[in-house]
């Protein structure tokens, strides 16, 4: 974990209540696909948690959902303002088991963490598919990103408004895959829990204090004892998750 000060290049909406905040920085802490920042807010007790999409050298993108004061806060923010986070937070995703065929799933904000995974996996030469599910066509992003560094994309909206209608579950249930990899809520991880044919890892979406493990208040109960979201996690692997 790292606290370093930032600057916003960019904060733009690019769906239904969803904004892409680019910020400018020390990214050394960033070592791992599926990690997050914490963010300190004006009038916040508590720091807002944000999954990082993507990273190079000098900046971060971060892609939110406006769901309350505090990201609705961050929807205000101008460019040009200088932002208190914390770096490096979490074990991201492992790729070393994926195999040749790796499936991504994401659902609404769960799917941002996803697309710096598919970077990387191909770059390690695998051939990614990429399932996300969205209510309707008006909330849907990263679709064209996806696909522009080489993923198959398949898109589910619950309203029937663009692809499949319906929920991740009813295309994956007709993939073939090596491994699976997926970020978004709870009802669809049961769903994919139930239909889903080879191991893989969940990065979980959880309410957080502080974000790096001393509260414990994002615990969960796993076969292996109690972890913590925001240290142990975010991700984890199926066959340990008590469900």
């Amino acid at each position: 974990m790292k606290q370093s000060f930032y600057n916003v290049i960019s904060n733009e909406r690019i769906a239904k209540n969803t904004y892409k905040m680019i910020l400018s920085g020390d990214t050394s802490d960033l070592t791992a696909t599926g990690q997050f920042v914490n963010i300190k807010l004006d009038g916040f007790y508590l720091r807002r948690p944000i999954s990082v999409c993507d990273w190079d050298e000098t900046t971060i993108t971060l892609i939110y959902k406006v769901v309350g004061d505090g990201t609705e806060k961050m929807a205000e923010i101008e460019v040009g303002t200088t932002l208190d986070v914390l770096t490096g937070l979490g074990n991201g995703y492992n790729t070393q088991k994926s195999g040749d065929k790796p499936l991504l799933i994401g659902g609404g904000v769960g799917v941002p963490p996803l697309f710096a995974l598919c970077k990387r996996l191909i770059e390690e030469g695998k051939e990614v598919s990429v399932v996300l599910g969205f209510n309707s066509a008006e909330e849907i992003f990263l679709k064209d990103d996806f696909e522009k560094i080489g993923a198959k994309v398949y898109i589910t909206t619950a309203d029937g408004s663009f692809g499949t209608k319906g929920f991740v579950t009813d295309v994956i249930k007709d993939l073939e895959y090596t491994y699976f990899y997926t970020c978004g809520p709870m009802p669809m991880f049961k769903a994919i829990e139930s239909v889903a044919t080879t191991s893989g890892q969940y990065s979980f979406e959880e309410r957080m204090g502080c974000g790096f493990g001393a509260c414990m208040g994002c615990s969960c109960k796993t076969k292996y004892g109690n972890k913590r979201i925001c240290k142990d996690g975010p991700v984890l692997e199926r066959e340990e998750i008590v469900w």
